[in-house]
């Protein structure tokens, strides 16, 4: 068996036995679906969409980004705590091989919350709406996933406990859940702040699946946030290898 295959063997076998972490992996964006489908349902946002159809796609991108990070980090810290890592750096497993499965299982999670997700805001009860060229989802899945594990990387990289990665990763997704427009329309904030928002992952993420699921864009649209996405992945990779520890010690 290769290093990749085995270490992606390992990561999805400690993610499948971890049950209360992969139920929540599913049902925190849920949550939310639920949640503000009641508070906004039946109403629209500024231009006529429904409001399911805005709501939707942000809450599905903030879910996929928050357990890339969430994950990502909190795994790669207690495997350099644990110094799993340092004897994996002792074994020919390049770095790279490292990530690579790391990745993989990520983006097969990504496929299932959204499938899931998708599957139940479709129904009666919430009225999604595939509006849009919906099969656009899977580049922007592929980005989206790999730019916010490449923050993971980040994230656990610097982190040496499990409160630091809790900490860290809150404040990164937390705000940038709202000015991303994750859980409410951006033309709501102030003009200086739609352009800080510009500056983050989340935006691009939320606004080419929107774009996708909800209707509101064209391919053209959807081209640009993958490559908004693509450049994000592209810094924090070159940032988490440069940071990137093999051990505490």
């Amino acid at each position: 068996m290769s290093a990749y295959a085995a270490l992606t063997r390992a990561t999805y076998v400690a993610s499948v036995r971890d049950k209360t972490t992969l139920f929540f992996t599913f049902a925190f964006p849920l949550a939310f679906l639920v949640l503000f489908g009641l508070i906004f349902q039946g109403q629209r946002v500024e231009g006529g969409m429904s409001s399911i159809n805005y709501i939707a796609p942000g809450v599905l991108s903030w879910g996929l980004g928050n357990a890339c990070v969430f994950s990502v980090g909190f795994a790669l810290m207690q495997w350099r705590r644990d110094d799993l890592l340092r004897l994996i750096w002792r074994t020919p497993t390049p770095l790279r091989t490292v990530i690579a499965s790391r990745w993989t299982v990520a983006l097969a999670v990504a496929v299932v919350q959204t499938v899931l997700f998708t599957a139940v805001a479709l129904l009666p009860f919430f009225g999604l709406r595939l509006n849009g060229p919906w099969w656009a989802v899977l580049p922007l899945l592929v980005l989206g996933v790999t730019a916010f594990l490449a923050l993971g990387l980040v994230v656990g990289s610097v982190a040496d406990t499990p409160e630091a990665v809790a900490a860290i990763a809150n404040i990164l997704m937390v705000p940038m859940a709202f000015l991303s427009g994750s859980f409410f329309p951006d033309d709501l904030m102030p003009g200086w702040l739609r352009t800080v928002a510009k500056v983050l992952p989340l935006h691009y993420l939320n606004d080419g699946v929107t774009d996708a699921m909800g209707g509101r864009g064209n391919l053209g649209d959807i081209a640009v946030d993958c490559a908004g996405l693509a450049v994000f992945a592209a810094v924090f990779c070159l940032i988490a290898v440069r940071i990137f520890r093999w051990s505490n010690r």
